[in-house]
């Protein structure tokens, strides 16, 4: 009995290590801090390059203000969005540039709403330089995003933020970021639900999520006649570790271009 016990014991074993043979790879984790963007509105020209890689966008439900002149016709409008030398201190310390960070600036966002309700603002981004009429460009995610991470400068007023993002088959999931319900700069931080799909049985198998927009709500409550949001930093824990196969180079975007469309 004693021997049957032990050989049903090394059964076990075997199919176990089996198990974690075959899956093994995928359990690897790599977890990387991706900046997505960090709102700084500037160019390095002698690095021609630009540290914000997108332009920001407005949209406001119905009620949003619309100031008149005289004549009743439409003056100005609101929200409003401005790039503004201000950031975290906890992240840059008081002079950004004796930090070597260079020109650091935060996305501003100024609402104004004829009513009090469930009133929102989306903040997208759009390609840089973007015409005024420009849709909205989605922000490709590196690898299986974990958590979100952002700078948020609130005002002691009811409003939460949420963040939109589109899987692989186009469906959009709204994660959500909590209470800006604080005074000054507050990190907020967010996991990503695993219901997510971010995985494909087929190949390739990594399905990446694009990030849509922000959408800042008012509370019913809460008064919605002035006030001012500021984002910065916006960053993710993403996994980006990939299980090595033979041919895994066929998968590569950039190999598929090569080959198929002749590397145009």
């Amino acid at each position: 009995m004693k021997h049957d016990s032990f050989r049903a014991t090394c059964l076990i074993l075997m199919a176990c290590i089996a198990v974690f043979s075959a899956f093994g790879d995928e359990r690897t984790v790599v977890l990387d801090t991706k900046i997505l963007e960090t709102f700084d509105d500037f160019h390095d020209d002698e690095a021609d390059q630009r540290y914000s890689k997108y332009d920001w966008r407005l949209e406001a439900s119905k009620f949003a203000t619309k100031a008149k002149d005289e004549d009743g016709n439409v003056s100005d409008t609101w929200p409003k969005a401005t790039y503004v030398p201000a950031w975290p201190v906890a992240i840059f310390g008081n002079n950004p540039s004796d930090n070597g960070y260079g020109e650091v600036k935060s996305l501003g966002i100024w609402g104004k709403f004829d009513r009090r309700g469930y009133n929102w603002i989306d903040v997208y981004p759009v390609e840089t330089g973007a015409d005024e009429d420009a849709p909205p460009a989605e922000i490709p995610i590196p690898g299986r995003i974990q958590y979100l991470d952002m700078w948020v400068w609130g005002s002691n007023l009811q409003y939460t933020l949420e963040a939109y993002f589109r899987d692989y088959r186009g469906v959009i999931h709204v994660i959500s970021l909590g209470s800006i319900n604080h005074s000054g700069w507050k990190n907020l931080r967010s996991p990503v639900p695993a219901s997510i799909p971010q995985s494909k049985t087929v190949l390739p198998r990594l399905a990446a999520l694009e990030f849509v927009k922000f959408r800042i709500w008012t509370e019913p409550t809460e008064r919605v006649d002035n006030f001012y949001v500021y984002f910065d930093q916006f960053k993710i824990l993403t996994d980006t570790f990939e299980s090595p196969y033979d041919g895994d180079m066929l998968e590569r975007p950039d190999k598929v271009q090569e080959f198929w469309n002749g590397g145009e």
